[in-house]
């Protein structure tokens, strides 16, 4: 895992469906489990969401938050 397509992901925006406009790193574990039981979109997202899934499965996610780019928006 390279560390800059990590940054990359961490701050990449869910482009569709309930969860539009959030980073990825935000995005609810149920959420990336459903995806790896259905299975991730294919391209660049769907690693994105496949790499997102082992870090909240790992239980990575406090420790990347500092890279997370933070948007008056986003959710806490």
């Amino acid at each position: 895992m390279d560390s800059e397509q990590l940054k990359i992901a961490i701050n990449t925006k869910m482009p569709f469906g309930k969860y539009a406009g959030r980073p990825l790193l935000l995005l609810p574990e149920p959420y990336l489990v459903w995806f790896k039981q259905q299975g991730f979109p294919d391209g660049t997202l769907g690693a994105q969401l496949a790499m997102m899934y082992e870090v909240k499965l790992n239980g990575l996610e406090q420790l990347l938050m500092p890279l997370l780019i933070k948007n008056k928006n986003d959710p806490l």
